[in-house]
Formats: C-alpha cells, structure tokens, sequence
C-alpha cells in the first residue's frame, strides 16, 4: 500500500525535525564530522550504562525464567524499529525518533510496573517517583561518563521527546494537567526549558505510537507462550480474530507456531498501516510546514483511528484480566513488592550500604528528601536479578526468583 504522504530517499518532510537546526545541547560540543546531532543522540544511549541494564530488566516476564520472552532491552529495540519505520513512511527524521524510541524505557524500575508502584508509594512523601521523569534524569545527570558533563548531554529535541512523547505536560498558563509535575522533569525543566505545554515533534509522537504497536504485538506473543491463555482465546478478539482466520484461510492445518506467528504479524501489520493513514489524512490537512508547527498544534498527529483504538482496547482489557492479573502474578506481585518495601528503608536507614561511587551524593544531600531520591535512583537502576540478590544479601531471607509478573507498558 502507498500511503499519501510516503517519501523516499533520503529527502525529509518539511514538518520532520532537522538535526543541523537543532535547538542544541545544554553544555556546547564541537559538531561531529561525521554523524548528525541525532546520530550522536542515538549512539550515546546505545553506550549508556543505563541502556545495558535494560537486558536484565523485567517486560513482562522474569528474563532468566526463559529466553523468548521480552526484556525491557528487547522490547526497546523492537519500539525503535517500529518508529524508524513509521518515521521514514512519513517523511520524519529515522534518527530522532530512534533515539527517543531507545531511551523511552531506561527509567523503568526492576520488576516492572510492580516495582514502579511500590517505588511511587515509598517516594509519595519525597515528591513521588516516575518512570518517565526517571528516565530524563539518567539521560541529564545520573550517567556519568564524560569529563565535562553529567548525563549523556543530548539535543533538545531528544529530550522534549522523552519528556512529553505522551502529550502536554503544562496548560498553556504553566499549571500541570495532571497532578504535580514529576521532580525530574520540573528540576531539569528550570535549567532548560523544554516547552512542556506544547505537543512534541512528530518523531516523539512516532516513538509513543511505536510503544504501543510493539507491547500490544509483544504481549500477545509472550502471553501465548506462557499459556496464560491460548489462540482460542484469541479468534473470540477484534483484530487477532480475523488475523488467525485469514491465516487459517490461506494455509489450512499450519503447525502451530507458524500459525501463531502468521496471525500476530497480521495484526502488527494492521496496528502500523492504521497509524499510516490516520497521520496522512491529519498531515494532509493541516499541512504543517515545519516541525515547530508540528508542536503548535492542538491534537496529536501520530495515533490510532478512533475504531482500532476501541478495539485494541478490547485486547488490553482481555490481557489485564487473563494475562496482568492472573492468579500467578498476583502471587508473584506481593513478593517483589515486598522486597523494592524492604531494600529502600535498608538504605534510607543505613545509607553506608550504597555502593562507594555513590557516597559523595549521599555526603552532598542536604536533607532527607535528597536522601530518598538518592535512594530511589540508586533502587530504580538496580536489574531485577540484582534486586532478588541484594535483597536476599542484606535482609537475610532470599526469595526464589519470580516466573511471570504482570504490567504492560502504560
């Protein structure tokens, strides 16, 4: 299919984001000779320690229960790949929008969204905790590599995407929209103002819409592999119905994984031809001519048609029920909320016990909401295998390692 405003070539729309008309980095850098500012963007995270972490950080299923099943590492390459497909479809600059695509999840605390709860109520009285904010923090301060900076310095571009691919974060008169603006983002938002009440560039828009293409595709696949439900289950749903029935269609009595995977790449497909023609039609009729128009505008541009999006909610409600929620991860939720509940006292109470790079910071903190965030930094950057092994190690009561966990990305 061609959608209307496809390009090709190396040529890019006027409203895609122009690495050589960057807004820049907070700390200046000679230009690189050889990549675009984007590239640069790209590679730093790449290299990041944090980017690494992801490898051994919970999707939704415990990584060392099974190799096939998603870490955060895998998820995020696949969310990279969907957004260098939709960007370049689009006219959009590849390399911005797999640059925030990469670095979307490196705030993601260890056992997924069960270790971001409990790491949001311990930090309730100490400003609150978010995995979004989190992950701009680590790209602007906790990365500590280079010798003229903290943080991996990015563009502005980069960081606007990281910190508002969901949309607005301020009403156009500075108060929040949702509740209190995270602390990362207020912090760093005061030394560099990344226009929290506009939209973001449409390459940012491609990466959120990339998150949700790759989980809605991803937690079907893994789902289905763990036998939390089967592909009965699934010829019941919109979209993965007809996917299984076309397959059955064009090849009857296919084995069983080549019919899985028929179908579930049936629905990727109509996840990504349906955020195609969605943002042709919007782009064809505001016919933005630079990407800053792009921002000004009142709704998003990179989303889903009204009707798939209702009916990829059907499928998120059938997972939550049978897939988030079932009797083995409420099971396993309690124990690793338990165990992110014991670690951040331990060192809230004793902060000796943080590794020696981090004593300067705990020596630096001028009182204990400094402390918590400290803390918080240090609980959320931890793996999921070194959360059970620190667990086990300074409280004395090891845990077997979870199975399966609940939680898709929000």
């Amino acid at each position: 299919m061609t959608h209307p405003l496809a390009f090709t070539g190396s040529g890019l729309a006027p409203y895609a984001a122009q690495a050589a008309q960057s807004r820049g980095r907070l700390h200046s850098e000679t230009v690189s000779t050889f990549r675009s500012e984007f590239q640069r963007d790209r590679d730093r995270i790449i290299h990041s320690s944090a980017f690494r972490r992801l490898k051994h950080k919970t999707q939704v299923f415990i990584e060392h229960e099974g190799d096939y099943y998603r870490t955060r590492l895998t998820h995020s390459i696949e969310v990279a790949q969907v957004a260098r497909t939709l960007a370049g479809a689009l006219g959009l600059n590849t390399d911005l929008a797999e640059a925030i695509a990469l670095a979307h999840d490196l705030g993601h605390t260890p056992f997924g969204h069960t270790g971001e709860d409990a790491l949001q109520a311990l930090m309730a009285p100490y400003g609150g905790f978010d995995h979004n904010a989190q992950a701009l923090r680590i790209v602007t301060s906790l990365e500590r590599h280079y010798a003229e900076f903290d943080g991996l310095n990015l563009t502005w571009e980069t960081l606007e995407g990281l910190a508002k691919h969901n949309g607005p974060l301020l009403r156009p008169d500075g108060t929040p929209r949702k509740g209190p603006l995270a602390f990362a983002l207020a912090d760093y938002n005061a030394r560099h103002d990344l226009e929290l009440s506009s939209f973001a560039s449409a390459e940012a828009q491609v990466a959120a819409i990339a998150d949700d293409v790759a989980y809605n595709h991803h937690d079907l696949h893994d789902g289905l592999r763990s036998g939390l439900f089967t592909e009965v289950d699934l010829m019941e749903l919109p979209i993965t119905g007809p996917a299984f029935a076309q397959v059955d269609r064009l090849y009857p009595n296919l084995d069983v994984m080549r019919r899985r995977h028929e179908a579930l790449r049936r629905v990727f497909g109509v996840m990504v031809e349906d955020v195609l023609h969605v943002a042709g039609t919007r782009l064809s009729t505001s016919a933005p001519q630079s990407a800053q128009e792009i921002r000004d505008l009142d709704v998003t541009i990179i989303r889903f048609s009204d009707r798939l999006f209702r009916e990829l909610k059907v499928i998120r409600q059938f997972l939550f029920d049978r897939m988030y929620r079932a009797p083995s991860v409420i099971a396993m939720r309690s124990e690793v909320t338990q165990m992110v509940n014991d670690l951040f006292p331990l060192f809230m109470n004793d902060p000796a016990l943080l590794p020696a790079e981090w004593q300067q910071d705990v020596v630096d903190a001028v009182d204990e909401v400094a402390l918590a965030r400290i803390v918080a930094d240090y609980v959320a950057g931890m793996t999921d295998r070194f959360a059970i092994q620190e667990h086990g190690r300074l409280t004395g009561r090891p845990v077997a390692p979870p199975v399966v966990l609940g939680g898709g990305l929000r």
